[in-house]
């Protein structure tokens, strides 16, 4: 039998409930309150997701350009299910724009910045502007009781763009577009987080980053170069957590947030044999030199192009691994040990 509280009248019993409320009221107000631009995209599903999940007060912006979009609609009303709050704003409206940020002390833009579905990067700019005008999300002293850091986190979640000047011409505007949005938010005195997440299980780990397709082969596997060349992989809503972790976080203030956890750094062929592991079948295995891969490239559309550019930059150049995480930047997994993050064996079961 439990022991009974040491309570000897209902007063000390309704101070109990009342502290209780009052400490838990605290916690939330500790939280910051976070818009998600892009709620209903691949990202920012998960983004809202992880930002309920975590206890932020969440707001979404409900554009209204989703005309007969009724999918969209219906993702957006079940956020506001699980208690998010829609905000209805528009980027031809500065003014709608400028009052959603106001109401927040953190925007994480998810807009799509990829060749093959639409590229709205710079798109965010009417985002800075408005951020700027609202005025709440500016640098404060940081004392070890505050725990809110305001900030904006742009539209980014791939290969760090600052590293990419010398990259291919392919789909090298993405890169561009960036950065012309980082030097905006910077020259705007806006405190930031950028978030590098390097490669998507669903586009690099369940094709084994085969191109044109987004299923295992069957029979053989196409490898780039000696498959040597050390990449990192990632579960979409590790991301999302991760990113989320970010907001409250001082240490992550003007800096990058690199996601390499050392369990998901692999090699092509790493990932290959993850796979041939969990299927008890070998691959026939054909290896393309560097030459022969772009040559490939040069007859299709640039949205292929891109894509393909990145296959090229990724596994011949090494532009995951090839530098050291400096002064600008953390490393997610080393800041947040207590995530436990998705390994691609893992990943990959789901594809059996």
């Amino acid at each position: 039998m439990l022991p009974l509280l040491p309570f000897k009248k209902t007063n000390d019993i309704r101070h109990f409930i009342n502290f209780s409320k009052k400490k838990k009221k605290t916690l939330e107000m500790s939280k910051s309150k976070i818009l998600v631009v892009g709620g209903t995209g691949y990202v920012g599903k998960r983004i809202v997701k992880a930002s309920l999940a975590q206890g932020h007060p969440t707001f979404v912006l409900m554009r209204r350009e989703i005309g007969y979009e009724v999918e969209k609609l219906q993702k957006l009303l079940s956020f506001k299910k699980q208690g998010a709050r829609l905000i209805e704003g528009s980027f031809s409206d500065h003014q709608s724009l400028v009052d959603a940020v106001k109401k927040v002390d953190v925007v994480i833009c998810t807009m799509s910045g990829v060749q093959f579905r639409s590229h709205n990067i710079l798109l965010q700019l009417k985002l800075v502007d408005a951020i700027k005008e609202a005025g709440n999300i500016k640098f404060q002293n940081i004392h070890v009781n505050v725990f809110k850091t305001q900030r904006f986190l742009p539209s980014e979640f791939g290969i760090d763009p600052s590293r990419m000047e010398h990259g291919l011409e392919y789909g090298k505007e993405t890169f561009g577009d960036k950065m012309v949005v980082r030097k905006a938010i910077e020259d705007a005195k806006i405190p930031y987080t950028y978030i590098s997440a390097n490669c998507f299980g669903a586009y690099f780990v369940g094709n084994l980053s085969q191109p044109n397709t987004l299923f295992p082969p069957k029979d053989r596997v196409s490898i780039y170069g000696d498959g040597n060349c050390k990449a990192v992989f990632m579960d979409e809503d590790d991301v999302a957590t991760y990113t989320i972790k970010t907001v409250d976080d001082p240490r992550t203030l003007n800096k990058t947030l690199y996601l390499r956890p050392n369990e998901n750094i692999l090699t092509h062929n790493d990932l290959v044999e993850k796979w041939e592991k969990l299927t008890n079948k070998t691959l026939q295995k054909v290896y393309i030199s560097a030459e022969d891969f772009l040559a490939s490239m040069k007859d299709l559309d640039h949205a292929y192009q891109a894509g393909f550019a990145r296959i090229y930059q990724i596994f011949y150049d090494g532009c995951l691994m090839n530098f050291e995480i400096g002064e600008g930047g953390e490393e997610a997994s080393d800041l947040y040990p207590e995530v436990r993050y998705t390994r691609m064996d893992e990943y990959l079961q789901r594809y059996l």
